[in-house]
């Protein structure tokens, strides 16, 4: 029992670190290595003092653990890290492929052609245009990203900043609405697609609607607003337009790339990945005959194709892929890993379903409350979302599909948007607008909070008809 508390301890600590970053100046990674590392390290040091190990493959404890040799206690501890390694490596490899797509969109400024749908001068129209974009484009190239693209096209249709943060406000919950039904709008919602918890179709059958009904709710409300009432300052400054004549052609390609994935897993049962990689290969072959049209192929010398490696559209995408993210899921997903194994997630999942007052209905034999889940939520605003759902992935043993896991993904992927720091969208709005935290608080917090409790009621109606 000791050595269980140690592990959790360094968890703890490890985990206020992550959420302290911005206090201490630390980037999360370093935190979330270290608690990886040292946690591991305390299971193979002392895997003796255990008295309990997870399969969670068969999710359930091993029987007659206890009584095992040294030996073969370490052998299950390097096969269960051998296994949780695969099932991270899974998300980290289809993230890093899903990042490279969206950055060689980026390499043939694709993005600029969504500016072309903005030709009005009316801040009502222009949130509500930014609005659904939000929603429709994290669906399809994830939240973190398309709360990036249109942030930077509001900087250059919106010139005021006191004007601009409010709108940056409503894309953060438009887009973290956005990512919650499809399977590759949110990290979350794409680890619980990836641990084969949730369906393409059924989290879009369970999803879509509470999803809209938490975008489209503030963003109504919002409209009443005197921050969006009149018209934006006129821009005289003309508009060079795309940098690059394959700008709509690479945005479709990639988009319809990307999409393509969740088919590519319905048909072939795959992993995501292997559609992804395959969608990575199609993306980058256009890109590099795109770009090497640009040198004559009759006079190609050493000193051009050198030339042509340092302006490669697949190298200059993959040197600017966020490593620290990366990074970072690594070390959080193989921490709560090592919880998961010990049987800690396990249990702690039973006594939290006896002592939370239940409020839902019977799922799969068992109780689960709502309250946990909404609960869940909250906690995704305060502290970062994805080590939440990589918890209840390891305490929770409800089968594909089960209205549950649809829960969770909704909550863990809107609930963030009731603090700036509550999701990737928010942290990097925050920083490409240095929004405050409390003014954010204020102005925007009881907006999202009200689309997230309207989503989250319309869920539970909605499950009873499904």
């Amino acid at each position: 029992m000791i050595m269980e508390t140690i592990i959790i301890l360094v968890f703890v600590f490890g985990y206020l670190a992550i959420t302290l970053e911005h206090n201490l100046k630390i980037d999360k990674l370093i935190p979330a290595l270290i608690m990886m590392a040292v946690c591991w390290a305390i299971v193979a040091l002392g895997v003796d003092g255990f008295s309990n190990w997870f399969d969670s493959s068969k999710h359930a404890l091993v029987e007659g653990f206890s009584s095992l040799v040294h030996d073969d206690k370490l052998h299950l501890v390097e096969e269960t890290l051998l296994h949780h390694l695969g099932k991270t490596a899974e998300i980290l490899v289809f993230l890093l492929g899903a990042m490279t797509i969206v950055e060689i969109i980026d390499y043939f400024d694709g993005f600029s052609t969504i500016k072309g749908y903005v030709k009005t001068k009316k801040k009502k129209k222009i949130l509500w245009i930014f609005a659904w974009l939000a929603f429709v484009l994290s669906a399809i190239i994830d939240n973190l990203t398309a709360t990036i693209v249109l942030i930077s096209i509001l900087q250059k249709i919106v010139k005021t900043r006191e004007d601009r943060i409010w709108f940056a406000g409503l894309i953060i919950i438009a887009a973290n609405a956005g990512g919650a039904f499809s399977p590759i709008g949110d990290v979350t919602t794409t680890m619980l697609w990836i641990g084969d918890k949730v369906s393409t179709g059924m989290l879009f059958k369970y999803l879509f609607i509470p999803s809209l009904i938490c975008m489209v709710i503030p963003t109504f409300i919002a409209t009443f607003l005197p921050a969006f009432q009149g018209e934006i300052e006129s821009d005289d400054v003309a508009d060079d337009g795309p940098k690059s004549q394959h700008s709509a052609t690479m945005l479709y390609l990639g988009l319809g790339a990307i999409v393509f994935v969740p088919v590519f897993k319905t048909i072939t049962h795959l992993p995501p990945y292997v559609g992804m990689m395959l969608s990575l290969a199609v993306v980058a072959t256009f890109a590099e005959i795109y770009s090497r049209s640009k040198f004559s192929m009759t006079s190609y010398n050493d000193e051009e194709s050198a030339a042509h490696a340092n302006h490669s559209p697949v190298h200059s995408s993959l040197s600017k892929i966020e490593m620290p993210s990366i990074l970072f899921f690594l070390g959080i997903l193989m921490a709560v890993a090592a919880l998961e194994s010990l049987g800690i997630l396990f249990n702690f999942a039973d006594s939290l379903k006896e002592s939370i007052p239940l409020m839902g209905t019977e799922l799969a034999g068992t109780q689960v409350s709502d309250l946990v889940v909404m609960l869940l939520g909250v906690g995704s605003a305060v502290i970062d979302n994805v080590p939440l759902v990589a918890a209840s992935l390891g305490m929770f043993s409800e089968p594909l599909d089960n209205p549950l896991w649809h829960f969770i993904a909704f909550s863990a992927g809107t609930g963030g948007s009731m603090l700036i720091i509550g999701s990737a969208a928010g942290v990097v709005a925050m920083g490409m607008e240095k929004i405050d935290f409390f003014w954010y608080l204020k102005k925007i917090a009881w907006l999202a909070l009200i689309g997230f409790v309207a989503g989250s009621f319309a869920f539970m109606l909605l499950r009873s008809f499904i």
